[in-house]
């Protein structure tokens, strides 16, 4: 007890310090100054797209000005003579992206339904991790791989397949020569694979399990719990990964830079090679010395800039309406 009294005596007291509050006015300067930071952060992103877009324009002014619109309606490509025209890397920017959203649209779906639906946790788990490191792969490697392993069987196996069988069409006719418009979609599709079929998995993943499970005590069948339950509740998030892949196929480089075959021509044969705008823009940038070769190439940038801002435009209103009548007729 003595020795608990002395201990008392010697520790010194120990006083709080009352809470600091900060007045009225200081209170409502820090709410403005973090009103003011996070606007300026959010303007941020729209003040870069308007300034890319406006050096764009100024720098592609010349080309437009000498070709006008008719710079979107020739193939012509020739810079000896300095004549451009966008037709041909237009066309085969959406026929490569129509084939790969063709081929990887259906697959992404069944990958997220039997992921969701009826792959055991633990098979789930390892093939859906897979499938996500797919994404990682730079595009690079993709390109590489196709050039040296995937064209090679595509000139062997399949396009004489499908010239023996679907020759009459004009899609399938022509020399199989591995690479061209078809095996550019197939890489492409293979690509943008990973990041729909994520994004379709979790979108299956959160409708409610009470839902399907009133299904299937109706009587439904797996297969009507899907395309009847599981596809129009998550209808909203798969149109949302569906533009998802669509604007990384439009922009896409590399990988279909080593396997289009990087030819100025329009052929409506997917055997015959052609050429995107991107794969346009990395081939012929470096050697563009004339002021007018630098301006065409450079509007090439600007016509791939207009598309995919349109189509993330699109996307949007076409979400925001699907999602208000999703919403309205629950």
């Amino acid at each position: 007890m003595k020795q608990h009294a002395l201990l008392e005596k010697a520790a010194p007291e120990v006083v709080l310090a009352p809470a600091v509050r900060p007045t009225p006015a200081l209170a409502a300067l820090g709410d403005r100054a973090f009103r003011w930071l996070t606007a300026l952060a959010a303007l941020l992103v729209p003040a870069v797209i308007l300034a890319i877009g406006l050096d764009l324009f100024l720098t592609s002014y010349p080309a437009l000005a000498k070709f006008g619109p008719g710079f979107l309606l020739s193939q012509e490509w020739n810079p000896v003579t300095q004549e451009f025209g966008a037709a041909s890397s237009i066309y085969g920017t959406v026929m490569s992206t129509l084939i790969a959203m063709a081929l990887a649209l259906p697959l992404s779906l069944a990958i997220a339904l039997f992921l969701v639906e009826l792959a055991p946790p633990r098979v789930s788990q390892v093939v859906g991790t897979m499938i996500e490191l797919l994404a990682a792969i730079p595009s690079i490697i993709y390109g590489m791989w196709g050039l040296f392993v995937f064209a090679p069987l595509m000139a062997t196996y399949v396009q004489p397949f499908l010239k023996k069988y679907l020759g009459f069409l004009p899609l399938f006719s022509g020399p199989p020569l591995g690479i061209g418009m078809l095996t550019a979609g197939v890489i492409l599709a293979i690509m943008i694979l990973p990041f729909m079929s994520a994004v379709a998995r979790d979108v299956f993943a959160l409708v409610p399990n009470v839902v399907k499970e009133s299904a299937y005590g109706l009587g439904a069948t797996t297969w009507e719990v899907t395309y009847k339950v599981t596809i129009p509740y998550g209808l909203v998030g798969l149109l949302g990964a569906m533009f998802l892949g669509l604007g990384r196929a439009l922009g896409e480089t590399m990988a279909v830079t080593f396997v289009i075959g990087n030819a100025h021509r329009i052929s409506f044969s997917l055997f015959a090679p052609g050429n995107t705008i991107a794969s346009t823009l990395a081939n012929e940038f470096s050697e563009a010395t004339e002021p007018l070769y630098v301006s065409s190439l450079v509007a090439l940038g600007l016509v791939l800039y207009l598309v995919t801002f349109l189509v993330q435009v699109v996307s949007q209103w076409l979400l925001r309406r699907m999602y208000r009548s999703w919403s309205v007729g629950l």
